[in-house]
C-alpha cells in the first residue's frame, strides 16, 4: 500500500519513451489490419488496446514533464493597484496572491528535490504554455530558489474568508524580502472595502504610502486619507493621543505604557501616580488634559492646579464670602508675614494659606480625595519627588518639545494653526485612513514612543467601542511591530477583535521581539496572539523554528534499495539478493532551511486554523498603466 502513495517526479519521463512504442504500434497494427497481414477485427482489437496504453503512458509521461517544467517557478509580478481589485471583488475574501494550498505530497516533494540537482531535471517553460499552463519562470538574477513554488504545476487566486483575519495576522520576513508588499496588498483591500485603516510605519516607506493614497483616490472620498510624520508636521494633521476617555485614570495608564520599564515597577507605579494627580486636578477644573499641560504641572509643579482647585472648592462649599472668613483672615496674614512653610519657590502666599485652611480647619467629611492627592503632592519634598519621577518626564518631554509638541498637544484656539485635529474617535466616525510615520532612524527613541502612546489611545478606544457596542471595523497594520509593541497592544491582539480591530503586524526577527519584551518566552505569548501566520523568507534560526512549529508535521516517505551478491566454496556457487523497502517517518511540514530560501514575495502561511497555503504576492505599482495582457489574465483569475 505504501508502494502506492510513493512518487519520485524528479527523473527522466520514461513513460513518455513507452507511449512512443505504444503508439507506433498502434500505427503498425492498424497498417497490417488495412493490408490484411493481420485479420482486422485482431488487428482493431490489438490497435485499440496500444492506443489506450498509449494514452495512458503519454499522460503519465506529460505529468512528469509538467511537473518538472514548473521547477523554473514564477517571476516576481507588477500589477496596477485596480487590476488586482478584480481579484477581490468580494469584500467577505481576502486576497492573498497566488499559490495553492500545501498538502503532504508537496511536502514529499520538497524533500525529494533535496536530494537532487534541480537543475537537472528543469524542462522548458513553453511545454506549460502549450498545455495552457501559466509560465513566467523566475530569472536567475531574482533572490532565492525557484523549485519552491514550482513544486506545483498550478497556481490559482488564494481567498480565504475575511471573518478568518479576526484574530489577527502576523508577517515574518527578513529585510527587503516582501513585507511591504504583503501589507501594500492588504492595507489596499482594507480601503476599498470601507474599513477604518490605521498603518502604523516606523521607518516612511515611500512606496507604501503612495500606494495608500493611490487606494484613497480609487475608492474613497476626497479628504480620507489622513498623513501624520513627526518631522513634517506642517503637512500633516494634529493628533490628541488624550481626547477620548471614559475614566481619568485611563490617561495615566497610557502614559504609563510608554515609561521605560523598572524591574520592581515602584518608578511605573509612582509616574502612574504623579500623571493622574494633574489629570483628576485638570478634570476638576473643566480643563481637558493633554501632554503639554501634564509636562507642564509634573515638572514645574502642581501648585497652579491645586490653588485654583481650592479657589473653586472654597466657593463652592463655604461661599462667595469664604476669603473672609477669620480662620482664613488669619492664615492669609500669617502668610503675607512669611510664617507659614513654603515647600516650594512656587507656592504663593495665598496656595500657603489655602492649603493650611483645608489641612486644620476644614471637617474631615469636606474634604475630597482629589484635593488630598493634590495637597499630599504639594507636600511632597520636590527633591524626592522628582527623583520618583524621573523616568516619567524625559517621555513627556520628547513628546512635548518644538513642533512636535505642537502637533501632539494640539490647541483647538490657535487660529493661526489651520492642520485638522484628529482624534480615534472622529477618524473611526468619519472612516478615515491614517498613515502614521514615526520617522525611527534618525530618532528611534521619540518614535518608539509615539506609537506606543497610540496604540494606548487606540486600546482605550478598543474598550470604549465594546462597551458601547459599537463594531464598525477597524484594520490595524503595525509594520515593525518590534519597535512599538507594549502591553496595550498586547491587550489589542488578545480582546480587539470583540471591539472589531482587525490587527496585522510585522517583523523580521523572534529576536527584536525578544530583545523588546525582555524574553524569548515574553516574544512567544505575545505574538501566540496572532491566529494567521504569513511567513516570507527568513534566515534567522530562531525565528525559523517558531514558524515550523506552527506548521506542523506530516509523514515522508524514503524509498531504500538494497543489493548483495555473494559466492560459496563450492566452484560455481554464487547468490544474490535485492531488496527495496519504504519506511514512513514525520517530518517538518516545510523544512526550516527552506524558509531561507525563499525568492522575494513568496510565502508560506498557516490561515485559517491550520490550513497550509504557499503563495506569491504580486507588485503594487500605483503609477503602472495597465496592458492588455495583465488584464486578461487578471480578468481570467477573477473569482467567480
Amino acid at each position: 500500500m505504501l508502494m502506492r502513495r510513493y512518487e519520485m517526479p524528479w527523473r527522466p519521463a520514461h513513460e513518455a519513451r513507452a507511449a512512443a512504442v505504444w503508439l507506433l504500434s498502434t500505427v503498425f497494427y492498424g497498417v497490417a489490419g488495412a493490408l490484411g497481414h493481420v485479420p482486422r477485427q485482431l488487428a482493431l482489437a490489438l490497435a485499440i488496446a496500444c492506443l489506450a496504453m498509449g494514452i495512458l503512458r503519454l499522460v503519465q509521461g506529460l505529468r512528469v514533464l509538467v511537473l518538472r517544467a514548473s521547477l523554473s517557478g514564477q517571476a516576481i509580478e507588477v500589477v496596477r493597484t485596480d487590476a488586482i481589485a478584480r481579484c477581490c471583488a468580494d469584500p467577505n475574501q481576502v486576497f492573498l496572491g497566488f499559490g495553492f494550498e500545501w498538502k503532504p505530497v508537496h511536502s514529499q516533494r520538497l524533500y525529494e528535490l533535496a536530494k537532487v540537482d534541480y537543475r537537472e531535471f528543469l524542462v522548458s517553460p513553453r511545454l506549460l504554455r502549450l498545455l495552457g499552463y501559466p509560465a513566467r519562470p523566475q530569472p536567475d538574477e531574482e533572490i532565492g530558489l525557484p523549485y519552491i513554488h514550482g513544486v506545483e504545476p498550478r497556481e490559482v487566486p488564494l481567498h480565504r474568508p475575511l471573518q478568518n483575519f479576526e484574530g489577527g495576522t502576523l508577517l515574518v520576513g527578513t529585510t527587503q524580502s516582501g513585507k511591504g508588499v504583503a501589507l501594500a496588498n492588504l492595507v489596499t483591500q482594507a480601503i476599498r472595502r470601507g474599513d477604518v485603516v490605521v498603518v502604523i510605519d516606523p521607518k516612511n516607506s515611500r512606496r507604501l504610502k503612495r500606494i495608500v493614497e493611490r487606494a484613497c483616490e480609487d475608492w474613497r472620498d476626497p479628504g480620507t486619507f489622513l498623513d501624520f510624520h513627526p518631522a513634517f508636521p506642517e503637512t500633516g494633521v494634529r493628533l490628541d493621543f488624550t481626547f477620548n476617555w471614559q475614566k481619568p485614570t485611563e490617561i495615566a495608564s497610557r502614559i504609563q505604557s510608554i515609561m521605560p520599564a523598572d524591574t520592581a515597577g515602584a518608578f511605573s507605579a509612582f509616574g502612574w501616580d504623579a500623571v493622574n494627580v494633574v489629570v483628576q486636578g485638570l478634570v476638576e477644573l473643566e480643563e481637558r488634559p493633554n501632554l503639554a499641560k501634564l509636562t507642564k504641572y509634573i515638572e514645574g509643579g502642581i501648585e497652579p492646579v491645586l490653588e485654583a482647585s481650592l479657589r473653586r472648592f472654597y466657593e463652592r462649599t463655604l461661599g462667595v464670602g469664604w476669603r473672609d472668613a477669620p480662620e482664613m483672615k488669619r492664615l492669609l496674614h500669617e502668610a503675607q508675614r512669611g510664617n507659614l512653610k513654603r515647600p516650594s519657590e512656587a507656592s504663593s502666599t495665598d496656595l500657603l494659606a489655602f492649603v493650611a485652611f483645608y489641612e486644620h480647619h476644614l471637617p474631615q467629611p469636606q474634604r475630597t480625595k482629589v484635593l488630598d492627592a493634590q495637597v499630599r503632592t504639594f507636600r511632597h519634598n520636590r527633591e524626592h519627588y522628582q527623583k520618583i519621577t524621573a523616568n516619567l518626564l524625559p517621555v513627556l518631554s520628547m513628546l512635548t518639545s518644538g513642533d512636535l509638541g505642537r502637533s501632539l498637544s494640539p490647541d483647538p484656539f490657535d487660529a493661526d494653526d489651520t492642520r485638522p485635529i484628529m482624534n480615534f474617535e472622529k477618524i473611526e466616525r468619519a472612516g478615515h485612513v491614517l498613515y502614521m510615520c514615526l520617522d525611527s532612524l534618525p530618532d528611534p527613541s521619540v518614535a518608539t514612543a509615539i506609537g506606543a502612546l497610540a496604540l494606548a489611545d487606540l486600546a482605550a478606544r478598543a474598550g470604549m467601542r465594546y462597551n458601547l457596542g459599537i463594531h464598525r471595523r477597524i484594520a490595524l497594520f503595525v509594520d515593525e511591530v518590534s519597535n512599538v509593541i507594549n502591553q496595550p497592544l498586547i491587550e489589542i491582539l488578545n480582546k480587539g477583535a470583540e471591539g472589531g480591530i482587525y490587527t496585522t503586524c510585522a517583523m523580521q526577527t523572534l529576536s527584536d521581539m525578544a530583545r523588546r519584551l525582555g524574553s524569548e518566552d515574553a516574544a512567544r505569548m505575545a505574538l501566540g496572539n496572532l491566529n494567521n501566520l504569513i511567513a516570507l523568507r527568513s534566515k534567522d534560526r530562531p525565528t525559523q523554528d517558531f514558524i515550523v512549529e506552527t506548521f506542523g508535521k506530516t509523514a515522508i516517505h524514503s524509498l531504500r534499495f538494497g543489493h548483495g551478491t555473494g559466492t560459496d566454496t563450492h566452484l560455481g556457487d554464487f547468490s544474490a539478493s535485492q531488496s527495496a523497502s519504504l519506511t514512513e517517518t514525520f517530518e517538518e511540514m516545510v523544512p526550516a532551511d527552506i524558509l531561507g530560501k525563499l525568492p522575494n514575495l513568496q510565502y508560506f502561511a498557516s490561515v485559517s486554523g491550520g490550513r497550509i497555503i504557499k503563495g506569491r504576492f504580486p507588485i503594487l505599482d500605483p503609477e503602472r498603466p495597465a496592458s492588455r495582457s495583465e488584464s486578461a489574465r487578471m480578468h481570467a483569475h477573477r473569482p467567480s
